[in-house]
């Protein structure tokens, strides 16, 4: 599969991944920081963003869609950054390719299966009626019926898109991730650990990483690990604590 990316700035190469129901642009205002002493490519993951369409949805097969995605851009060995979803795809790349990349960070995700918790949101996501609507504003008050945040309605109509009869069409591939969901909250194993430098970065009020994770299963794959908890996150980390996060980001890519 050939994934759809953007590419930006020079330097030391970085891929960065986004998480689920997300595309490449919800890392465009960091990313362009970032891109000031580093190469950056964000990329859209497979059934996101302008990427293709499968109904496979795990992360070996997205793995193995970012190793592809290397090969073809000729980085050999870039860093790569994930967040939730992203972060899982990080993670299995860095234990599958141990060689194919030189650190890896993850944000605000472990390598454990969670529980289902998204399907309030993609039953939203369902029920909308797309044939009817008109305007974004008709979808964010069908989404609003059952999603009274509006924060998260605006980043779920991030994916929303106009075809060329006019109508609204969603970006990603609901019925695939629907379909596949409890592949996406399954755990990222290996009888090898990565034993290359990684950096786990925390929201301090998100609970997707606890103190038993640490411990366990982020510390036993990552043998050279650093957790950095930023207090006042939540999970969308990089959005709510941008500063701190490229501060610690280039830390750990500057650091040998």
């Amino acid at each position: 599969m050939k994934l759809h990316y953007k590419e930006m700035g020079h330097g030391q190469p970085l891929l960065i991944l986004h998480g689920l129901f997300g595309t490449l642009d919800n890392w465009a205002t960091l990313a362009k920081r970032l891109a000031e002493h580093y190469n950056v490519f964000l990329v859209d993951l497979r059934n996101h963003g302008r990427s293709p369409h499968s109904e496979e949805h795990n992360y070996d097969a997205m793995a193995e869609d970012v190793l592809r995605l290397v090969d073809e851009l000729q980085i050999p060995t870039p860093a790569i950054m994930g967040h939730s979803m992203g972060g899982k795809v990080a993670m299995n790349y860095a234990l599958k390719y141990p060689t194919r990349l030189t650190k890896l960070i993850v944000v605000d995700i472990a390598p454990k299966a969670y529980p289902p918790h998204h399907d309030e949101i993609i039953d939203a996501l369902q029920s909308v009626d797309l044939s009817t609507v008109t305007s974004r504003g008709d979808v964010d008050k069908q989404l609003a019926r059952t999603i009274p945040e509006e924060s998260v309605r605006l980043f779920l109509m991030k994916n929303l898109y106009r075809k060329d009869d006019n109508t609204f069409g969603w970006r990603m591939n609901l019925d695939a991730i629907e379909k596949n969901y409890e592949k996406v909250a399954a755990p990222i194993t290996s009888e090898t650990p990565f034993k290359k430098n990684t950096l786990f970065i925390k929201g301090g009020r998100s609970r997707y990483i606890m103190p038993e994770d640490v411990y366990g299963s982020i510390e036993r794959l990552f043998t050279l690990v650093e957790v950095e908890t930023i207090p006042e996150a939540g999970h969308w980390v990089h959005a709510e604590a941008p500063d701190k996060v490229y501060d610690l980001v280039t830390r750990f890519l500057d650091t040998d």
